[in-house]
């Protein structure tokens, strides 16, 4: 897979987990009821094509990257450079 294929990947990983980070902010205000970074990375997995590639770096699965940058997106960090 070229590189700027690799890229598209990513930052299509990175929009949808931020609708899914923004969707469970809503519905923690709505309902009190809180979540885990975890059910964030259901949610994103949920939501993908059955054929949708699954990069990894590494020994990471697609589930660690998502993870990850679910825990980037909560703690401000992915915004820092921005």
């Amino acid at each position: 897979m070229p590189i700027s294929d690799y890229e598209s990947l990513v930052l299509d990983l990175i929009a949808r987990t931020e609708r899914a980070v923004e969707s469970v902010a809503h519905l923690t205000v709505d309902s009190k009821v809180t979540f885990q970074p975890s059910d964030i990375v259901d949610i994103v997995e949920r939501g993908l094509p059955s054929d949708y590639p699954a990069p990894t770096a590494g020994d990471k699965t697609r589930r660690d990257m998502i993870a990850r940058m679910t825990q980037d997106i909560l703690s401000g960090e992915m915004y820092e450079d921005a």
